[in-house]
C-alpha cells in the first residue's frame, strides 16, 4: 500500500472502533501487512495500543512484536493476559529476550522465563551475564559454524542441513576449531567456488571478531567501518558464542544516535514512538533537565545581581543580554555537537584533546571576528562607537571561550566515563551563559568607565 492508503485504512480502522464495529475494524486490520501494522500501533493513543494488538492474527501479531522498541514491547506486555505474552516472548530471539527481561519488573521476568525450556533459559541466562550494553546482550546464536579439518563438500552439506530461515542470508560463516575456538571465517562466496575435497583451513581467512563483554556502540562502529557483514563474538577464552550481523549493528547506532540527540538537546530518549507514550511518561522524560537547567539558570541571576550598579549606569547594556547569552551558547552547542559526533565516529579520543582545543579555539576565533565586527559597526551606528566597541569586543571573546569550551566538554565526559551528550549543549549553556555575562560586563567597565 501507498502511505496515503495506509493512513486511509487507519481512519477507518478507528472509524470502526469507535462505533464498536469490531468485525469491520479486524477486516481492514488483518489486510496490512506487519510493516503497516506496526506504523499504526506506532501512531495511536497509549491506550488504543493494546486493544489493536490483540485484533492482530497470531502470525502478524508475532512479527509486529518483535519490531517493536523495547520500551514499547514492555508496556504492552503489562497490558496483555499471560497467555498471549508468554507465545509473544518464545517467539523473540535470545536477545531480544534479554532485553526485554531487564525492561520488565522482577516478578514477571521470572514468570516470563519459568515459560521456557531449560535450554532456552539457559541461552537468555547466559545473555543476561554480560553488562547491559555490552554486544554479548546483542548476538544472536551462529546458525552454522564450520570445522576447519573439514572439506568444502561436508562444509556445504551443513550450510544446507543448517542454515535454516537464515540461509539466504549467511554472507561468511565462522571457523572453529575441535575446542569450538574461533580460528577463521569463510566467505560463502569463496566456499561454494572451491574444491569439494579442499579443506576449509585453506581457504578461511583471519577473522575480525570481538569478545562479548565489549561495548556494543564499539563493535557496531566496528562493522560500519569495516563493511562487515557479520562479527563473530566469543567468550573470553576465544570460544564461539554467536555472532552479531550488520543489521544488529544498524539498531545499536540507531539507538545510540537517537540517545545523543535527546539528551543534547535536554530530554531522555523515549524508548518508544512519540504518539504512543502516555503523557506523563513525555512529562516525566524532561522534567528532570528542566529542573538541573532552571538552577543552573540561577549562576545567570547571580552574575546579574553583582553587576547591578554597572546595568542602572549604563542601561543600554542591558539590551544586548540577549545577543550575548544566546551567540555563546549558541556557539559552544555548535562545537559540542561537532565533536561528540567525532567521538562517536571514533573520529577523535580523549588524548586529541589539546588539538581539539587548538582546532576550536581557531574557529571561535574566526567566528567571533565576523560576528563581533558586525555588533560593532551595528551598535555603534545605532548607540554609539564606545558601546560598539564593547559588543564587539565580547562576541569575539565569548565565541573564542564558548566554542574551545564546548570542544572539550565531550572529550572530558569521555575521559571520566559519561556520556558525551550529557555534558554537552544543556551543560554548555549554562556555563557559558554565567562566564559571557562576566566577560561583558568586566570588558564594559573597562571600556566605558562605569
Amino acid at each position: 500500500m501507498t502511505r496515503r492508503e495506509v493512513e486511509s485504512v487507519e481512519d477507518r480502522i478507528r472509524e470502526h472502533l469507535r462505533r464498536d464495529d469490531l468485525d469491520s475494524a479486524v477486516e481492514l486490520l488483518r489486510a496490512l501487512s506487519p510493516g503497516d501494522a506496526l506504523e499504526l500501533l506506532d501512531r495511536s493513543e497509549p491506550r488504543m495500543v493494546p486493544v489493536l494488538f490483540r485484533l492482530l492474527d497470531k502470525s502478524t501479531a508475532v512479527h509486529v512484536f518483535a519490531a517493536m522498541e523495547t520500551g514499547q514491547q514492555s508496556d504492552l506486555v503489562r497490558q496483555l493476559q499471560d497467555g498471549q505474552v508468554q507465545d509473544l516472548f518464545a517467539e523473540l530471539r535470545v536477545s531480544g529476550q534479554a532485553r526485554l527481561l531487564d525492561e520488565m519488573p522482577a516478578t514477571v521476568a521470572r514468570k516470563m522465563l519459568a515459560g521456557l525450556d531449560a535450554e532456552a533459559r539457559g541461552e537468555v541466562g547466559r545473555l543476561l551475564g554480560y553488562p547491559a550494553d555490552s554486544v554479548g546482550r546483542r548476538l544472536r546464536m551462529a546458525p552454522v559454524r564450520l570445522r576447519e579439518d573439514w572439506t568444502v563438500a561436508v562444509a556445504l552439506q551443513n550450510l544446507r542441513d543448517h542454515g535454516g530461515r537464515e540461509q539466504a542470508a549467511i554472507v561468511s560463516v565462522p571457523v572453529v576449531s575441535p575446542q569450538a575456538r574461533l580460528t577463521g571465517v569463510v566467505d560463502v562466496s569463496v566456499l561454494v567456488t572451491q574444491p569439494l575435497d579442499a579443506r576449509v583451513s585453506e581457504i578461511m581467512r583471519e577473522p575480525v571478531s570481538a569478545v562479548a563483554t565489549e561495548d556494543a556502540e564499539e563493535v557496531a562502529r566496528l562493522c560500519a567501518d569495516r563493511r562487515l557483514w557479520t562479527v563473530p563474538v566469543t567468550d573470553s577464552e576465544g570460544r564461539l558464542i554467536g555472532v552479531f550481523t550488520v543489521a544488529d549493528a544498524l539498531e545499536v547506532l540507531d539507538e545510540e544516535s537517537t540517545e545523543d540527540a535527546a539528551r543534547a538537546g535536554g530530554v531522555e530518549p523515549l524508548g518508544r514512538p512519540y504518539l504512543a507514550t502516555s503523557v506523563l511518561a513525555l512529562m516525566r522524560s524532561r522534567i528532570t533537565w528542566l529542573l538541573v537547567l532552571a538552577i543552573g539558570a540561577t549562576l545567570t541571576v547571580q552574575v546579574l545581581g553583582v553587576f547591578e550598579d554597572t546595568l542602572e549606569e549604563m542601561v543600554v547594556l542591558s539590551l544586548f543580554i540577549p545577543l550575548i547569552i544566546g551567540t555563546g551558547g549558541n556557539t559552544g552547542n555548535q562545537a559540542a555537537t561537532t565533536v561528540t559526533r567525532a567521538l562517536a565516529l571514533d573520529d577523535v579520543r580523549p588524548r586529541d584533546a589539546p588539538r581539539v582545543m587548538f582546532r576550536e579555539l581557531r574557529v571561535g576565533m574566526a567566528l567571533g571576528g565576523c560576528i563581533g565586527l558586525l555588533g560593532l559597526v551595528i551598535a555603534g551606528l545605532v548607540f554609539s562607537w564606545p558601546v560598539g566597541l564593547v559588543i564587539g569586543a565580547t562576541l569575539f571573546t565569548v565565541c573564542s571561550f564558548a566554542a574551545t569550551v564546548g570542544g572539550l566538554m565531550p572529550l572530558a565526559a569521555r575521559t571520566i566515563g559519561a556520556d558525551p551528550a550529557v555534558f554537552s549543549n544543556p551543560f554548555i549553556s549554562t556555563l557559558v551563559d554565567a562566564l559571557g555575562l562576566v566577560v561583558y560586563f568586566f570588558i564594559a567597565q573597562a571600556v566605558l568607565g562605569i
